[in-house]
């Protein structure tokens, strides 16, 4: 992510161009894991607001604009690649969401994250809430998503935005990671392919509680992408 000047402001272009890299990513053999990091002293403050009463001041540059960000985060969530998000200075808004589009989150001594919708009025989309619903957990997502605080390194850790700390530089660690991480990111990794057994049984156990879900909730969660048939 290039846009020092704004903390990594994700504009426009670079949503499109972040679904067209990692698609291009998911076709090469030479690729085999792949770090997001932001250039300079953060990874991303979040999306470019000062587009905002450009691109966003119709329905349809709304929803323009909302596809580029939900084809984006699609295309680094489901790559057929491990990824880590390598998250020093501030991962928010946007930015937060891309990091917990990836399989696994480094952070540094400078990390703060959190996701500030709520308080400029801004609805969080339902992709990345979904994310962050699944990485964290429903009481820690509503903190995150009702507050809108900014959360200290430690605090990130603990809810598990982050899930390892790097002692120097959050892309020195990414690229450094321990034995423990690669195997993290090996059986996050072996959970996408439908063979897997554990999948398999996740899947049983889902069908047996649709019940107490009900039909709505239930569907849906049976329906997500990275489930397999029973």
């Amino acid at each position: 992510l290039s846009n020092p000047t704004k903390r990594n402001a994700v504009c426009f272009a670079m949503w499109r161009k972040l679904a067209e890299v990692f698609a291009d990513f998911a076709t090469r053999a030479d690729v085999r894991v792949v770090i997001l990091t932001g250039a300079g002293a953060h990874f991303s403050a979040g999306a470019d607001i000062s587009e905002f009463p450009k691109l966003r001041s119709t329905p349809e540059g709304i929803h323009a604009y909302g596809e580029a960000g939900h084809a984006a985060t699609l295309a680094i969530r489901d790559l057929p690649k491990p990824t880590i998000a390598a998250v020093h200075g501030y991962g928010l808004g946007g930015g937060c969401g891309l990091a917990l589009a990836c399989d696994f989150r480094v952070g540094d001594p400078t990390t703060q994250m959190g996701i500030p919708a709520a308080k400029r009025g801004i609805v969080y989309s339902v992709l990345d809430s979904e994310n962050l619903l699944r990485t964290v957990g429903l009481p820690n997502a509503k903190l995150v998503l009702y507050s809108g605080r900014v959360f200290p390194l430690a605090r990130c850790q603990a809810m598990g935005l982050l899930d390892e700390v790097a002692e120097d530089h959050a892309l020195a660690g990414a690229r450094n990671n321990p034995k423990q991480i690669k195997c993290r990111l090996n059986l996050r990794f072996a959970f996408r392919f439908p063979g897997c057994p554990l999948l398999r049984g996740l899947r049983r156990d889902l069908h047996s509680c649709r019940s107490r879900l009900g039909k709505t909730d239930g569907d849906r969660l049976l329906a997500a992408p990275d489930l397999p048939p029973r």
